[in-house]
């Protein structure tokens, strides 16, 4: 492995942390409806578990209200079930084939609490990408042991991975702040 492959290899692992802590906060509810708040619910579809996702037709209908639209009638009885027994304490309707989610007001401590799981998200994601950093300044350790680069390309390197890591730590705290804001306002 060369120092160009280890720090694009090292870029490419924080940009899909980030990706990653991205994707986990969508899964935190704000005040306003979002089709992928149903992202983490499971179906049991012919004996195999399912997102609710790839068996219904997940969209908005106002701001505080998604609307599940099954593609099998069969499947209705079993999203309401799902989305009722799921953790994020929502309590679906139905309207004939389509399945109202009415989103309850959240209460100021019950915002302060998801305030604090935000940042909990944010924390693991700045470690995941220090622990990469710290993984390719070993890699590139291992290079300059072996003879294979100079302690200058190493001091160069762990410079530029540093500068990598300051800008995904950056990002994160961006986001953290966005999603904060979001929770917050009423």
């Amino acid at each position: 492995m060369t120092i160009a492959d280890i720090k694009t290899t090292t870029q490419t692992k924080m940009d899909l942390s980030i990706a990653a802590f991205k994707h986990n906060l969508t899964k935190i509810r704000t005040g306003r409806a979002s089709p992928g708040l149903l992202d983490t619910v499971h179906v049991d579809y012919y004996g195999a578990s399912l997102p609710i996702s790839q068996v219904a037709n997940v969209s908005l209908l106002d701001a505080r209200t998604l609307s599940v639209q099954p593609w099998e009638k069969s499947m209705s009885a079993k999203i309401e079930k799902a989305i009722r027994d799921s953790d994020l304490g929502l309590n679906p309707s139905s309207m004939g084939e389509l399945i109202r989610v009415p989103l309850p007001a959240m209460s100021e401590e019950r915002r302060r609490e998801l305030t604090k799981v935000v940042r909990n998200e944010g924390e693991n994601a700045k470690i995941s990408v220090r622990s990469l950093r710290r993984d390719a300044n070993e890699a590139v350790k291992k290079l300059v042991k072996e003879k294979l680069a100079s302690e200058d390309d190493q001091k160069r390197t762990e410079t530029e991975v540093q500068k990598a890591t300051d800008r995904h730590i950056i990002e994160i705290d961006q986001l953290v702040a966005a999603k904060e804001h979001d929770i917050m306002s009423v």
